[in-house]
């Protein structure tokens, strides 16, 4: 690997001693106590009694990402859930995608015959009208159209590309576009900046993308940008991660990030690393959530991409905008269950979304770059080093490749509207 934080194991145990330390600000409420000030303190000395358990210990394998644990949590999760999931029976394409996008992190092969039969259950999900529903017979939806599409392309064969009813699809996101350029999630449904993304992600992927799909929807997406600097689910919303991310990600798609105060969201998302933890909160004045290791994190590439294209000079050509080794520290140490999976923060249970989001962080923070102009952060054992992620799609980039150039060998389906216009 091009640069690594592992040297050998007794230096290695003795300098992360050192770094957790090193930087790391408690938080000052200035003698007014308020519930949030509260919350945060409690979990500040959560961490605390962690990061101290790892300085007080002398095995190296608590800085170890358990992998082959993880593995395991992820390959049980595709063929069995316990009752505790049925409250996702309307999100059944996320699962698909969080567990397959785990798996393909760690770099575990998905059997051919699994693969097949996430094929054929997502083919049920699959809308006759276009677009995929949380489940077999449920309406189609955004969201777990986005699941399906990402799903999809991460087993990345002629069977699951052949699922996609591209023409479909095309018009199940024309039958959600507004006339300011903004989708609903699903008819009668609501607006907000994730189903733009979601709709230029599986658009772009499938090829799909008109003249028209996407008319208005940067501007939309800059109006949605506030005074903080980060971006809302709506104009004039508060600023969140899961939304900044989805509206920047979704301008890089449409080639379109100058729309926004780039200067003024960096601002914003390099805030909101947490000064004692290391990982991410998705608000202001929130508590730190594993999560967000990826939505906020995941910025970050996008905005050095978005700034370098300006011209900015001042930025670093080995390492992104934020503290790439604490972030992977947080995750370590702090959010990984013993029994496999990750979590939100210690003392919360393990979920297959924290452990997508997790490991989709740490793998942003893992690596910077790509080609010539890769370098790699890995922090404890080289083990430890994860697949790198696409930082738009959240699915690896050869995946996103090979999707690309699937789907450009088709032609964009031919709209009757567009065809009208066109003569």
């Amino acid at each position: 690997m091009a640069a690594s934080a592992y040297t050998h194991p007794g230096a290695d145990r003795r300098r992360h001693c050192r770094s957790i330390e090193a930087g790391r600000e408690r938080l000052e409420d200035d003698g007014v106590q308020t519930l949030t000030s509260v919350e945060q303190t409690k979990v500040e000395n959560i961490v605390q009694d962690v990061f101290n358990a790892y300085k007080t210990n002398h095995h190296d394998s608590q800085f170890v990402l358990q992998r082959e644990k993880h593995f395991h949590y992820l390959k049980r999760g595709l063929r069995q859930l316990t009752d505790a999931y049925e409250c996702l029976d309307a999100s059944r394409p996320w699962l698909c995608y969080w567990i397959l996008h785990g798996l393909e992190l760690l770099e575990e092969p998905i059997p051919d015959s699994v693969a097949s039969d996430v094929c054929q259950f997502l083919s049920h999900c699959q809308s006759p009208g276009g677009g995929f529903g949380g489940g077999p017979g449920q309406h189609p939806h955004l969201a777990p159209t986005y699941a399906a599409v990402n799903a999809l392309c991460i087993i990345g064969t002629e069977e699951a590309y052949n699922v996609i009813n591209r023409e479909k699809l095309l018009e199940y996101l024309y039958s959600l576009k507004q006339l300011d350029g903004s989708f609903i999630m699903h008819i009668g449904g609501e607006v907000d900046v994730r189903s733009a993304y979601c709709a230029a992600s599986v658009a772009s992927l499938t090829n799909i993308i008109t003249p028209t799909l996407f008319d208005g929807t940067a501007e939309w997406i800059a109006r949605c940008q506030n005074w903080e600097g980060g971006i809302g689910g709506v104009p004039g919303m508060e600023a969140h991660g899961g939304y900044t991310f989805c509206g920047l990600a979704a301008l890089v798609i449409l080639k379109k990030e100058y729309v926004l105060n780039l200067k003024s969201l960096l601002h914003w998302v390099t805030g909101r690393q947490m000064r004692f933890e290391g990982g991410f909160q998705g608000r202001c004045n929130k508590l730190v959530d594993g999560c967000y290791s990826f939505w906020q994190a995941g910025l970050l590439p996008l905005l050095h991409r978005a700034l370098h294209a300006r011209g900015e000079t001042a930025l670093s050509m080995t390492h992104w905008m934020f503290d790439q080794e604490a972030l992977q520290e947080y995750i370590l140490l702090c959010c990984q269950c013993p029994a496999g999976g990750l979590l939100d923060k210690p003392g919360k249970s393990r979920d297959f979304y924290h452990t997508c989001y997790c490991l989709s962080g740490l793998s942003i923070a893992q690596h910077f770059g790509s080609g010539d102009l890769s370098h790699e952060v890995v922090l404890g054992v080289p083990e430890n080093r994860l697949r790198p992620t696409h930082p738009v799609y959240n699915i690896s980039p050869d995946k996103v490749v090979q999707a690309a150039m699937y789907f450009l060998k088709k032609a964009v389906p031919n709209r009757e509207e567009e065809a009208t216009a066109a003569n």
